[in-house]
């Protein structure tokens, strides 16, 4: 990428790209490994120094600096074939989902699903984890909620236990994380657990790329046409070093949300491209949008109609769109028939877009534009 001019030269970068090198190399061969250490692995990987553990790495800094970026290279290059990569977000909202249905699960269920009837749901769950994901990319992390900071000292206790090799991206040093949360003391012993078995780091480099992409673009066009169109192709073009309309580059995505698959046209490097009628046209939900919100900093939307009451519902997901976007720092990027303020002119449900007129426009900001992504 460097040698393309994809990226530039950042001694930043460098020094934790040859941090996860090391990592790199230390999983090479290490499925082999534990699959023959799997009688006893909580014996190998349960001390305090957790022996053969490759030790992963905890990357915070402020936002645009590349985190997520070079997480993905490293996470696209690892050897490990039980890997995964997610948003921090959507893994913890899977967590909430299986400990709900293990406490309304039959026992003879759980025994034939886990091989366990035990009521504690953590170790299962772990143990499901770390057979399916050797390798846990976590971006976004950060920890905002009291039940989520009760979980994640247990569940991190077993992963770990299980081999389960971690890296990180967050916005916040691990002593800040949850900092002011209610009962924070009963996490402290987690974040010293993070502190233990991972490499912190710090990307604070003084260049926000994502901000320096983004100057000069334009992000509402209206009316639609040729010219919205082109300036939206070479924002897209600016944002991520691809031409949008090449498809060995910026091929279809796809995502999974509760069992459904949303197609995803055009993606790279975070930023993503959709038409209104495929977001807005179809019976997508806040889950599915929230999906979009976690995986994309930048949402390119193009063919955005004058709304009214003929289209009361495509007008309420539009809503819901923006509102999930919106809570969570996504760029957003459009090309509509008219203005924000134009776009409900008049009828049954008017007074209710207004909300989502202000909003469009104060996404226009840049001080909404400096906001980090999901912070």
């Amino acid at each position: 990428m460097l040698a393309v001019g994809e990226l530039r030269p950042d001694d930043h970068q460098r020094e934790i790209i040859e941090k996860l090198q090391t990592l790199h190399n230390d999983l090479i061969g290490y499925e082999k490994k534990i699959s023959r250490k799997k009688g006893f692995w909580r014996h190998l990987f349960g001390g305090k120094d957790n022996t053969g553990l490759p030790k992963g790495l905890y990357v915070h800094g402020d936002v645009g600096r590349g985190k997520s970026m070079i997480m993905d290279l490293f996470f696209a290059a690892a050897p490990v074939r039980a890997k995964r990569r997610v948003h921090f977000h959507a893994f913890m909202l899977e967590i909430h989902q299986a400990m709900h249905d293990w406490r309304y699960m039959d026992s003879a269920v759980r025994k034939e699903l886990y091989g366990t009837d035990a009521d504690d749901p953590i170790p299962p769950l772990a143990a499901m984890i770390a057979k399916n994901s050797l390798l846990l990319c976590f971006d976004e992390f950060q920890v905002h909620d009291v039940t989520d900071a009760m979980i994640l000292g247990r569940l991190f206790t077993n992963l770990f236990a299980r081999g389960v090799v971690m890296v990180l991206t967050s916005n916040r040093p691990p002593d800040d994380l949850y900092i002011g949360g209610l009962n924070r003391e009963l996490f402290l012993p987690a974040i010293e657990m993070i502190k233990q078995k991972l490499d912190v780091v710090s990307l604070s480099g003084p260049t926000d790329y994502r901000m320096a992409r983004m100057k000069g673009i334009k992000v509402y066009y209206h009316p639609w046409g040729e010219e919205a169109t082109k300036a939206l192709s070479k924002a897209f073009w600016q944002m991520t070093d691809h031409e949008v309309a090449d498809r060995t580059k910026v091929g279809p995505q796809e995502l999974q949300v509760q069992g459904r698959t949303i197609h995803v046209p055009v993606a790279d490097k975070g930023v993503a491209v959709f038409s209104f009628k495929k977001l807005c046209g179809a019976a997508l939900g806040a889950a599915d949008y929230l999906e979009i919100a976690w995986r994309y900093h930048t949402v390119i939307m193009v063919g955005i109609p004058l709304l009214g009451p003929d289209k009361r519902n495509e007008a309420k997901r539009f809503v819901t769109f923006i509102d999930v976007i919106y809570e969570n720092n996504v760029k957003f990027l459009c090309c509509a028939a008219v203005g924000p303020a134009e776009l409900y002119p008049e009828g049954h449900g008017h007074f209710e877009f207004q909300r989502t007129v202000s909003r469009l426009i104060e996404m226009q900001s840049r001080e909404y534009l400096a906001k980090g992504h999901a912070v």
